[in-house]
């Protein structure tokens, strides 16, 4: 092997080794910002469990409590930043399984057959219900416990047993809702942000690929409208997050008011986000014979896009003046006037989802449909030529 190739190898071996280093750093960062970010939530959570086992043995006298505290943990490892009702499935399925599993081991005791009896019932029990998933899975994981914990010869305790896991719940409760609950605003808003951001950046993307002919950006935007679904699926599950702390928590009673601005404004940017699927779709095809579209076009979906950032910042601060509807109709107005001078069936199509955009956007602002339909029609209108 020649001195050149040996130092060829070796500049590899280092440049390598630095790359692998680099990367481990990341990879550390990002572990150690991932766990700064639970940390509060794991803080919650021990003292609630901490708490759940002291007040069992408190009140209920229970010398090693079990339930109060898994309770606990289950409820408040559900309900910090998801919906209550999935804690209360959880503590029901804990319930169920106590009460099914107690009974069984003490008439036939504990072992292998026993343990799959009693999950068998206590996973049937839950369905029959009406419970969800995680209620049914919770159910046979308690009854598991039940089980295994069975001391042979002793009584019935599943009326403990249940008050253990009831107050366990309770205490998750009050923590996540009277002590220490979530900022709904700010869930919400960030949520909303997210889909924000990929709309108005979809849309600039879109524009983009219609001013330079571009096929390929045009496939792209087109896959990263499709991609803002998830967002909102987000968006809604913070919203409902939202709405019930702050209807349960005293002190963040007062964000309903701004949440239902956010509330009514959803379905009308769900809209959006589909049709401007469609508009992408739709640049997607134009952009295939590579030329670039009308500037009047190109500046249309700007127009939109700017519109989609005002609407962000109209919700976020609705005591401030943000111009969402005024750039909507022009956008709207602007697509409108191409259709005089250009009247081929792709351009149409293009024309057609700008202003189904602007329409959902205008809606979204606090419009109605039929005050929003209107609007765009007026706009529309071309001036009257003076004599």
């Amino acid at each position: 092997m020649s001195r050149i190739d040996r130092r060829g190898i070796a500049e590899r071996s280092r440049r390598l080794s630095y790359e692998t280093a680099q990367q481990g750093r990341v990879s550390l960062r990002t572990r150690i910002d991932r766990l700064r970010g639970g940390s509060w939530a794991i803080a919650q959570t021990a003292l609630g469990a901490g708490l759940a086992w002291t007040l069992a043995s408190a009140v209920l006298g229970q010398d090693e409590p079990v339930f109060a505290p898994i309770a606990a943990v289950i409820a408040l490892g559900v309900t910090f930043g998801q919906r209550g009702r999935r804690a209360v499935e959880l503590i029901g399925g804990v319930v169920v399984g106590i009460a099914i599993a107690d009974g069984i081991v003490v008439l036939l005791g504990a072992g292998p057959l026993q343990v799959a009896l009693v999950v068998a019932l206590a996973m049937s029990a839950a369905l029959l219900i009406g419970g969800g998933g995680l209620l049914v899975t919770e159910a046979g994981v308690s009854a598991t416990l039940i089980t295994i914990l069975h001391t042979p010869g002793a009584d019935s305790l599943s009326g403990e047993r249940v008050l253990e896991a009831m107050l366990g719940g309770s205490v998750a409760v009050v923590i996540n809702y009277v002590f220490f609950p979530l900022n709904p605003e700010l869930v919400v808003g960030r949520a909303a942000q997210r889909v924000f951001s990929a709309l108005g950046g979809t849309l600039e993307q879109v524009a983009a690929a219609l001013a330079g002919g571009d096929s390929e950006r045009a496939e792209d935007a087109l896959t990263r409208a499709r991609a803002i679904d998830g967002d909102m699926d987000s968006f809604r599950e913070a919203m409902a997050t939202g709405q019930e702390t702050a209807r349960l928590a005293p002190p963040r009673r007062r964000s309903l008011g701004h949440l239902e601005l956010y509330a009514e404004s959803a379905p009308q940017l769900d809209l959006a986000v589909r049709n401007t699927r469609v508009l992408a779709r739709a640049v997607s095809r134009f952009a295939q014979d590579g030329e670039p579209g009308p500037a009047e076009l190109v500046q249309a979906v700007r127009e939109l896009s700017e519109a989609v950032w005002a609407l962000a910042g109209q919700l976020e601060e609705p005591d401030r003046d943000y111009p969402t509807r005024e750039l909507a109709l022009r956008a709207a107005a602007r697509a409108t006037g191409l259709l005089e001078e250009r009247g081929d069936l792709t351009i149409s199509v293009v024309v057609g989802q700008v202003r189904s955009v602007a329409v959902d956007l205008l809606r979204a602002s606090g419009l109605d449909r039929v005050a929003a339909m209107r609007a765009v029609e007026e706009a529309s209108r071309p001036e009257p030529v003076s004599r």
